[in-house]
């Protein structure tokens, strides 16, 4: 019988306690003295076709950086691709770049061809968009980006593809923006997984869904009470912890299919599972006695190695290093609740973090620069970043409950969820300088999110 219900856990890790054995003191605040969807590729597929450059050899990705771009949003002007679908395919490239707070957006009248880069100077636009948009039931978008200030061609694209994937159209050519404009991956052809709650605070229910990263496109995945999500880093599946039947269970959903499997049953009470880089196992705590332990199980065969021995203590929330070597992961092994960096084999652990009160959360960064985590001090729930080695620890938000934090791909946002003392759970995210905090609108309340990779 698990017996840890008078000790710390992360809000959520409690909450999937709670509801196999009863709620009983389990949620976090209360011991801190506080209070089946169709797949998601595109449809009829897609074809890039690269666009000839006009008055100048495609250039190289401007030489503005990421840190500039944070103290000079980039000015670049966005003209409209047309009416109807266009007008919406211009808005969504507007919202994702302008979202970033790294961008300036300027209106311009649409037009094809080499531009008149005059005006746009005047305007002290460093870039333009040229383009347009055609047909109905198959779609053409043309799509340029210009160096105003070099007055050359940085890329040309045309895409051909069905009419229902004009979103996800959009957000592509916003990726290419971002990376030929900022030398790195963009971000906003991503999902993100999530708990949809509704009903009560004191019993909600909890279902699995995915929405674009901007909140677009949400869909139900599960009618049962499930909890905890990790998107795997490779594949279009999800694991997450499933209450369908008496015995809490590890499940992986497979979004191109729709279908669902068991990941093998646990001597104990499994909690979240989370993806190894190369998506072919997952580490998930079990409950049992009066701790937890950390297992690695292969999602093919089911076979699974217990990877810490806790002697009491409470491991969870791992989480693995870029390179799949290492795992760091929140323990009371020292007395009170800390993150610790340990081999992926196992082996001893290497205590990371030292500030004031109690840490819950641990995400690593799919850079590796960084690792984010949450943290309660004087009642007050933080969100933060350090560094691998546990030093240059700061703070981006604070709030009644924050946790659950996500990484983009590209490592420079992270999700997390928030909630006030009436409850209402809701999914921001946050650049990790701690500016551009942003709540993503769902239908319903949001809990646990878990970013996707760049969709293939």
């Amino acid at each position: 019988m698990v017996s840890i219900s008078n000790r710390y856990l992360p809000d959520h890790e409690a909450e999937a306690l709670a509801e196999a054995f009863g709620p009983n003191g389990m949620r976090r605040r209360s011991l801190l003295g506080g209070g089946l969807a169709a797949g998601a590729g595109l449809v009829g597929g897609l074809t890039a076709t690269p666009l000839s450059a006009w008055a100048a050899a495609d250039a190289p990705a401007a030489e503005i950086t990421v840190d500039q771009a944070r103290t000079a949003p980039i000015p670049i002007v966005i003209p409209s691709f047309g009416p109807g679908v266009g007008e919406q395919i211009t808005q969504v490239v507007t919202n994702d770049l302008s979202n970033t707070g790294l961008f300036k957006v300027l209106p311009g009248s649409a037009m094809s061809g080499t531009p008149d880069f005059a005006p746009y100077k005047a305007m002290g636009a460093h870039a333009a968009v040229t383009g347009g948009f055609s047909g109905s039931g198959s779609i053409r978008v043309e799509f340029r980006l210009w160096d105003v200030l070099a007055g050359q061609q940085i890329q040309g694209t045309a895409y051909t593809t069905n009419a229902a994937n004009w979103r996800r159209i959009a957000h592509i050519m916003a990726d290419v923006i971002y990376q030929r404009m900022l030398g790195e991956k963009g971000y906003f052809d991503t999902r993100i997984g999530f708990i949809s709650r509704s009903g009560s605070v004191h019993q909600p229910r909890m279902r699995l869904a995915v929405m674009d990263q901007d909140g677009a496109n949400c869909r139900i995945l599960s009618s049962t009470q499930t909890k905890l999500p990790a998107f795997s880093p490779v594949r279009d599946q999800i694991a997450f912890l499933s209450y369908a039947s008496t015995v809490p269970r590890i499940y992986v959903f497979d979004l191109a299919s729709g279908h669902q499997r068991i990941i093998g049953d646990f001597n104990g009470v499994p909690l979240g599972p989370h993806y190894s880089p190369d998506g072919n196992s997952l580490i998930v705590p079990v409950a049992k006695g009066s701790g937890s332990d950390l297992y690695s199980v292969n999602i093919a065969s089911g076979a699974k190695r217990q990877i810490t021995s806790s002697g009491g203590a409470i491991n969870v929330s791992p989480s693995f290093s870029p390179d799949g070597s290492q795992i760091v992961f929140n323990s009371d092994k020292g007395g009170s609740p800390a993150l610790y960096i340990m081999s992926a084999s196992g082996g001893a652990a290497r205590r990371l973090s030292f500030g004031s009160g109690n840490y819950g959360d641990s995400v690593w960064s799919p850079r590796g620069d960084l690792i984010g985590f949450t943290r309660i001090s004087g009642g007050q729930f933080s969100l933060g970043i350090m560094n691998p080695d546990g030093t240059g620890e700061r703070i981006m938000t604070q709030g009644y409950t924050v946790e659950s934090p996500s990484f983009c791909p590209n490592g420079r946002v992270l999700a997390f969820s928030r909630s006030g003392a009436s409850g209402g759970a809701a999914i921001h995210t946050i650049d990790i300088t701690g500016f551009h905090e942003l709540a993503i609108p769902t239908p319903e309340g949001g809990s646990g999110p878990t970013w996707s990779p760049l969709n293939v």
